[in-house]
């Protein structure tokens, strides 16, 4: 059991994601300042109109782009370990909890070599129709593979899911059953990014759709 500062946000981070925050409250500024001087880690955790999620990720401060006058700063935050709530504290002028790593079950194993391979392809055939340049398939999927953080998070953290898409993924407790589920995720992306480059061409020509 540990003590953490949160950091709630409308944003999911996931285990190896980098991402830039704007600190302009206060309070979290005094959170963000205590972590670069300590050097150690605080939560970042969704929160919405429902409320803040039971799971969330640590973070670490890689990079501090700017520091204004004012004293709000521009960051690269990195996601670390996950997390789960067991009780809110008191004391600080921001949140706090008490929480605890949450690790992957044993229960189901590793995702196979072919469903791996899956999920390279279908990040592949996204990003293909994104018009990004495709990854080396064998070399990214031996590298993400070896990752602490597994294949699946490494793939998450670089596509612009919705949150709720993203807090689903950091809540499962099995890297194969991610790797499946996001395997499909990308491939429902994959269609619609696809369909909708058909509406673009042929909004230019004669504004007729079908699907």
């Amino acid at each position: 059991m540990d003590e953490i500062g949160l950091f709630p946000l409308g944003i999911v981070l996931v285990p190896g994601e980098l991402t830039p925050l704007h600190i302009f409250e206060e309070r979290y500024r005094e959170l963000i300042e205590e972590c670069l001087e300590r050097e150690t880690e605080f939560g970042l955790i969704h929160e919405d109109s429902s409320g803040i999620r039971s799971v969330g990720t640590r973070a670490a401060v890689v990079e501090v782009l700017r520091r204004f006058p004012d004293g709000r700063l521009n960051i690269v935050a990195e996601g670390r370990g996950r997390f789960r709530l067991l009780e809110m504290t008191e004391g600080r002028s921001f949140l706090t909890a008490r929480v605890e790593e949450l690790a992957d079950t044993e229960g189901e194993g590793p995702p196979t070599e072919e469903e791996l391979a899956e999920c390279l392809q279908a990040y592949g055939r996204l990003t293909e129709a994104a018009g990004v340049e495709p990854v080396e398939e064998a070399t990214e999927l031996e590298r993400l593979a070896a990752t602490d953080a597994g294949i699946s998070f490494r793939i998450a953290g670089r596509i612009e899911f919705q949150p709720k898409v993203k807090q689903e993924l950091l809540e499962m407790r099995s890297e194969r059953a991610r790797v499946v589920r996001l395997t499909g995720l990308l491939e429902e992306a994959a269609e619609l990014v696809a369909f909708r480059q058909v509406v673009r061409e042929r909004a230019a020509g004669n504004g007729h759709v079908e699907r």
